[in-house]
């Protein structure tokens, strides 16, 4: 195995988690209906992004659902932007739509430029800038 095809979040209100990354710029595509959405799956380039009633994700690994919400769960997602100023539009738009600012934007110790947010349901994301970075044709960071 060598690489992720989807990402899930189990969330405790899907149709809310979906109005959330609608309004950071995601485009979903819906299994079910509007009023009772089964599971989401948003068009990104590289992988895709899902959502999922948490109840039934942990029903599917056959582990108890554990509340978070507060404490980090040991997992962070990454955006890479391409200047200073979309990390501070991203983290501001997060902001705007429900999401909580959890680190400000600052100079980092390995010279770049990133701030953190946490979506509706306590999921953390990094919104990081490297004057150094390249990126390939589907805005993927060269790594």
């Amino acid at each position: 195995m060598n690489r992720i095809n989807l990402i899930t979040l189990g969330v405790r209100h899907i149709s809310d988690a979906v109005d959330f990354y609608r309004k950071m710029g995601f485009e979903a595509s819906i299994m079910g209906h509007e009023d009772a959405i089964e599971i989401v799956f948003f068009r990104m380039n590289g992988s895709k992004l899902a959502l999922y009633p948490l109840e039934k994700l942990a029903g599917e690994t056959g582990l108890e659902a554990v509340d978070t919400e507060g404490r980090f769960n040991g997992i962070t997602l990454a955006y890479n932007a391409k200047s200073k100023a979309e990390v501070d539009q991203v983290l501001k738009r997060a902001g705007e739509h429900g999401g909580e600012v959890i680190s400000p934007p600052a100079p980092t110790e390995w010279g770049g430029y990133s701030g953190y947010f946490a979506d509706l349901d306590g999921y953390c994301w990094e919104v990081a800038y490297g004057a150094d970075w390249e990126f390939d044709d589907n805005d993927m960071l060269i790594i």
